[in-house]
C-alpha cells in the first residue's frame, strides 16, 4: 500500500511501507522521491521527516535532473540568453554582459568531467546573481508601489528550493533563477512574495489578495510555474 503526496517544491512523494524497515528511508529518482517507511508510521511523521529533509531533498533532486553543459547547451529565457562555441584556444573564456553570456571553449574541452561542469555552473550562476541584482529590485520596487505592498529590504540569493521568501519583517529573498523565467512569472513571484507583507501564510485570504493582483489568475501561475525549476 502507497500514499502519494504532491509537494510545490519536491514534486511527487511515494509513501510505501516495508516490513524490512526500520527508520524511515528517502531514494531520489528521476520521476519522484521514494520513501520507505516502517509498517503503522503515521503520515504526520512522515510528512514532519520531510520538512525537516527539505533542503538536502531539494538539492537531490535538481542535482539528478541537471542536464550536461557542452556545445549543445542553451538557455534561451527572456531576460537572460547563453551558448557555448568553440574556439581557438587552450583556455575558457566567458563574455558576459547584461541579458547575455558567451562561453569560448577550447577545441579538446572534456564535458564529461564532473570539474569542469561544477566550473561551468559557477560561472553561468554568477553572471545570473549579476543580472537578478539588475533587474529584479527594480520590478519588486514598480510593483510594490503600483499595489500598495510595501516590504522592507530585498536580498538575492541563490536559492535551489524557493523562487522566492518573506520574513515577518517584510524582508523579501529573491532566488538569482527568477531571471531565467517569462515576465508574467517573474511578476508572479514577485506579488506572491509582495502579498506575504500582508498575509504571513497561504490562507484563502492571502490567495484572494494574491488573485486581486493577478487578475484571478493565481492558480493558472501557480501551476504554470511548476513547469520550471530553480536550477540550471
Amino acid at each position: 500500500m502507497e500514499t502519494i503526496i504532491e509537494d510545490d517544491e519536491l514534486g511527487i512523494l511515494v509513501i510505501r511501507a516495508n516490513p524490512r524497515a526500520r527508520s524511515l528511508v528517502f531514494r531520489t529518482k528521476s520521476d519522484a522521491i521514494y520513501v520507505s517507511v516502517p509498517p503503522g508510521t503515521a503520515i504526520k511523521e512522515v510528512k514532519r521527516a520531510i520538512e525537516d529533509l527539505r533542503s538536502k531533498l531539494q538539492v537531490s533532486r535538481q542535482k539528478l535532473m541537471r542536464p550536461l553543459i557542452d556545445l549543445n547547451y542553451r538557455i534561451d529565457a527572456e531576460f537572460f540568453k547563453l551558448s557555448l562555441v568553440t574556439g581557438e584556444k587552450e583556455q575558457f573564456m566567458a563574455n558576459s554582459k547584461l541579458g547575455y553570456m558567451q562561453i569560448v571553449c577550447p577545441p579538446q574541452a572534456v564535458f564529461a568531467d564532473e570539474g569542469l561542469q561544477d566550473w561551468l555552473r559557477k560561472v553561468i550562476e554568477e553572471s545570473l546573481r549579476k543580472n537578478a541584482k539588475v533587474i529584479l529590485p527594480h520590478r519588486l520596487e514598480y510593483l510594490s508601489k503600483q499595489n500598495g505592498l510595501f516590504y522592507n529590504s530585498v536580498k538575492i540569493n541563490s536559492s535551489q528550493g524557493r523562487w522566492g521568501s518573506c520574513s515577518v519583517r517584510k524582508d523579501i529573498n529573491l532566488s538569482y533563477y527568477l531571471v531565467l523565467l517569462p515576465s508574467h512569472l517573474i511578476d508572479y513571484v514577485l506579488l506572491h512574495e509582495l502579498c506575504h507583507t500582508r498575509e504571513m501564510n497561504h490562507s484563502e485570504r492571502f490567495w484572494g489578495l494574491l488573485n486581486r493582483f493577478t487578475n484571478g489568475n493565481a492558480t493558472a501561475l501557480r501551476n504554470e510555474l511548476r513547469g520550471y525549476r530553480t536550477c540550471i
